[in-house]
């Protein structure tokens, strides 16, 4: 019986060892040599060959003939899209925000990009509750709103291009509006604040949640008042990041690079 226990404890600990290889393998954007495999995976390099040889011969990885670098193979991208197909995102991201919600009283407005431009899809109001004119299906602009800001920086431009053109149209008279140079910034931060352009007295800083394609499938952006002191801004902007990108990751989706 002990040596059944052995056994069987090895074989699971052989399972641990072959999926920290693979887990290896999805950190990379391309094919990695043995070596880095075998020191992202915390292995002496025969060691990593024999699981790599393993997961090449079950079709979970492959190596390049050429170059003898090793990369995820089909049965692994199987298995990711299967994950994914069984992902509901605003589910998890309306779990995860409401949690916030909860923690930190703040009041949180969920958005994603419509044809027209943003659009409110889910409100998780705070402690004390904010009332104002939008509400879920409300339009947002793209240009004067921090969910907007977001999806213009992190969609591609074929995407707000019209909405652009639009928004600048219909907005003669007004301050024009550095497009280019709002994308920058928004990228450069990693999200958008603003104070009383949309709503006089109304303080909203958004944060993007990105799917695989590393584009902003959905916005949280968190808003507060006058009743709200600001020097805790910064700290509830910091932890709306952190749950941002927990949700990114849940979801099976990457934050692009700056």
């Amino acid at each position: 019986m002990a040596k059944e226990t052995t056994k069987r404890r090895a074989g699971i600990q052989s399972v641990g060892i072959g999926l920290r290889v693979l887990d290896a393998l999805a950190s990379y954007e391309e094919p990695q040599a043995l070596g880095t495999i075998a020191a992202a995976s915390d292995l002496s390099p025969s060691q990593a060959h024999r699981y790599l040889a393993s997961l090449c011969a079950a079709g979970m990885a492959r190596q390049d003939a050429g170059s003898g670098r090793y990369d995820l193979g089909p049965a692994a991208l199987r298995l990711g899209l299967g994950a994914l197909s069984r992902i509901d995102a605003f589910q998890e991201a309306n779990r995860r925000i409401t949690d916030f919600v909860h923690e930190t009283g703040r009041t949180v407005q969920m958005a994603s990009l419509g044809p027209s431009g943003p659009i409110v899809v889910r409100w998780v109001m705070g402690t004390p509750p904010i009332s104002t004119s939008l509400m879920v299906g409300s339009p947002l602009p793209l240009l004067r709103s921090a969910t907007g800001h977001v999806f213009l920086a992190y969609r591609p431009d074929s995407h707000t291009r019209h909405m652009v053109e639009r928004e600048t149209a219909e907005a003669r008279g007004l301050t024009p509006v550095d497009v280019e140079g709002l994308r920058k910034r928004v990228r450069a931060d990693g999200y958008s604040g603003i104070s009383g352009t949309l709503i006089p007295g109304l303080r909203a800083t958004a944060v993007p949640i990105f799917d695989l394609q590393e584009e902003a499938t959905l916005t949280a952006t968190v808003l507060a008042t006058d009743a709200f002191r600001t020097d805790r801004d910064d700290q509830v902007r910091e932890r709306l990041i952190a749950v941002c990108d927990e949700i990114t990751a849940a979801i099976g989706g990457r934050r692009p690079a700056v």
